[in-house]
């Protein structure tokens, strides 16, 4: 397999994951009562600050721009993780599906809150229980769906 064709079906299975895991994250939300997170809104500022980027507006203007842009940044990384996975594959590393669906919610996991924790915008060393339950499930969600998609994917499945 090409590595084009790896990334392209990477990136589908990315958009296939990130789809279920904002659902699962969404659901979690409704059942529970709880209000969204704000930490991708404060990564997407601090990122900006950092890079001496300035995002346009004031006020409640500049506010909803940054609430556009955090999902986008979600997504983003939802694809281009699938992407990479992607292109594992066409590398040649192809392990079954409970090692994919480890791997793609581990990339995930550490993907996502990597950059958020050494920023400072998250510790997850201070979550508690339900906080840890509220960022594994949804990841692993995501894991499992990319997983299957790329399996599924393959030349021959």
């Amino acid at each position: 397999m090409s590595l084009l064709r790896g990334l392209l079906r990477g990136a589908a299975a990315g958009a296939a994951g990130t789809t279920v895991l904002n659902a699962v994250t969404y659901l979690d939300m409704a059942i529970r009562g709880r209000g969204a997170s704000s930490t991708p809104q404060d990564t997407v500022t601090k990122l900006a600050d950092l890079a001496g980027i300035g995002i346009p507006g004031e006020g409640a203007q500049r506010d909803n721009r940054v609430e556009g842009l955090a999902p986008l940044t979600g997504i983003l990384a939802g694809v281009g993780m699938g992407a990479l996975l992607g292109a594992v594959r066409a590398a040649g590393l192809r392990r079954g599906l409970l090692t994919g669906t480890a791997s793609a919610s581990l990339l995930a996991l550490v993907g996502t809150n990597g950059p958020m924790t050494v920023l400072g915008i998250t510790d997850p060393r201070t979550w508690s229980r339900a906080d840890w339950v509220a960022d594994v499930v949804p990841h692993v969600a995501y894991g499992v769906v990319t997983a299957a998609v790329l399996h599924g994917l393959d030349d021959g499945a």
